[in-house]
């Protein structure tokens, strides 16, 4: 198990928190990008196991929320050139889950630095996307802010029964890690990623995502009720080098369903090319 270390520092002059984890010799290490609403918590087992860095995206866990910032996707890909700017690496390994997916923007416009990707139940950056209920209702102005603002422990676990194929909400550790950090400022940001995000802008994001070339394992629990499985197939078409992995008795966190994901996801990140 590879130690642990929260990081704190000022990447574009903002407040920023990320933990690091040695990576094997060899490898390059490997970027943990995590959704919404969660922060770099999601990723603690992958940490221990394979090491890598995993920042808390601005707006989310303990990095900057500023109010004046807009939280777009190329903000955040803006975001993500300084903060690996930062970490003073040559190449690095790529995973995304969820709202994470926005790193595959900035993967495409730095092809060349990536060596391995791993896409688990990512937000399509792909035509076709159509947003699931609950994003339908952030993206409504006042309805959005309306649920922002009931949302506590018990909409959290209403919310999220529906998740994942193991019955009943996410785990208690991961409803505590995100009601932690659930503040105003991340509930902001919330909604203006999703509000300046509409279908036509997410396959925006992703017109260059045959760039590239790295080997890319997408890995899908098919029983996610907020992005459907077809969005993993269309991953790999899209993407030139990559193998799709559709994983039945798992939902959008799929490790938590099947928790064996969690050495399979590490392995392939830090196999040597």
């Amino acid at each position: 198990m590879a130690a642990i270390v929260d990081h704190a520092g000022d990447v574009q002059g903002m407040p920023a928190f990320w933990r690091r984890a040695p990576e094997p010799d060899g490898v390059a290490p490997i970027l943990w990008l995590h959704g919404v609403p969660n922060n770099s918590d999601e990723w603690l087992p992958f940490l221990g196991e394979a090491g890598g860095v995993a920042p808390d995206l601005p707006g989310f866990g303990r990095s900057t929320k500023r109010g004046d910032l807009p939280f777009t996707i190329d903000w955040y890909c803006d975001w993500l050139d300084a903060f690996v700017e930062r970490l003073d690496v040559e190449r690095v390994s790529l995973a995304v889950h969820d709202w994470g997916g926005l790193g595959l923007a900035w993967a495409a416009r730095r092809p060349e630095m990536v060596e391995r990707i791993a896409i688990i139940n990512a937000v399509p950056l792909l035509p076709g996307y159509r947003w699931h209920r609950t994003a339908r209702l952030w993206r409504t102005p006042f309805v959005g802010e309306m649920v922002m603002g009931f949302t506590g422990r018990w909409t959290l676990s209403l919310l999220t029964r529906e998740s994942n194929a193991t019955p009943g909400p996410l785990p208690k550790a991961e409803r505590d890690s995100i009601l932690e950090h659930f503040d105003l400022g991340t509930q902001r940001a919330i909604l203006r990623l999703y509000r300046t995000s509409p279908p036509k802008v997410l396959a925006a994001a992703g017109e260059n995502l045959s760039k590239l070339k790295s080997p890319t394992l997408v890995l899908w629990g098919d029983q996610d009720p907020y992005i459907p499985a077809k969005f993993a197939d269309a991953y790999g078409a899209a993407l030139p080098n990559t193998t799709v992995e559709h994983l039945d008795g798992a939902g959008h966190w799929p490790w938590l369903d099947r928790p064996e994901l969690i050495g399979r996801i590490c392995s392939f990140l830090t196999d040597r090319p």
